[in-house]
């Protein structure tokens, strides 16, 4: 199998050619159909296995219709390093879409990332606690979130950050779909992902053992 057979735009199957992606690994040969469908996803997958481009992709296919210039898609991350790595791999992914995200957390200046949500940011990849901080404040609408994603929900809970989560997901639109990728599966996140998704694919890729590597490798 190929990213050819998943039919994405033009724009992104060139961004894929050029980060040099040909084939397919098990979680987006997994997960990339069922959330291209707009179905809602529970993703059981390790770092390292290619989670990110596996919701990154489709989610460029379903901004590429509809309007621009303002936040479509939130993201929501642990840590500051993996806000900045799936980031970083948006862009370099993104290619000819135009498509443009912005990260955003704590411990550095919040103005210049209020200055990338207001020059027309579609993604948002954010921690919670800044994120929410900024919406209190009122420098970012939320109003039209179509698609939300939390990766690493395990890491999210271990830091304390649900009661935050929640918060956040009560200000989403109730009609959008929402992808939730997680490593283990501890009865808070359970109990999370049955209040975020419905009638949600549940993919489930290298559970049952640790991968070699322990960075946030993206591919």
């Amino acid at each position: 199998m190929n990213f050819e057979e998943f039919n994405f735009h033009p724009k992104i199957a060139a961004g894929i050619a050029a980060c040099g992606y040909t084939t397919p690994t098990p979680i987006q040969k997994e997960a990339i159909p069922s959330i291209l469908a707009g179905k809602d996803v529970f993703g059981l997958a390790q770092t390292g296995t290619g989670k990110t481009a596996a919701f990154v992709l489709p989610l460029f296919q379903r901004l590429m219709k509809g309007s621009r210039k303002k936040a479509r898609a939130l993201i929501m991350a642990p840590t500051r390093e993996l806000a900045e790595q799936t980031h970083d791999e948006i862009r370099k992914m993104a290619g000819k879409t135009h498509l443009k995200s912005v990260a955003i957390y704590g411990g550095v200046g919040k103005f210049p990332q209020i200055k990338a949500i207001r020059a027309g940011a579609e993604i948002i990849v954010a921690c919670p606690g800044r994120l929410l901080d900024l919406f209190n404040e009122g420098s970012i609408n939320l109003d039209h979130i179509e698609v939300l994603i939390l990766d690493e929900a395990d890491h999210m809970f271990d830091k304390g950050f649900l009661p935050d989560i929640r918060r956040i997901v009560a200000q989403l639109p109730k009609k959008r779909q929402s992808l939730v990728f997680s490593a283990t599966m501890p009865l808070e996140i359970r109990r999370l992902a049955e209040k975020i998704l419905h009638h949600p694919v549940t993919v489930k890729i290298n559970h049952s053992r640790p991968l070699a590597t322990i960075s946030h490798a993206l591919f």
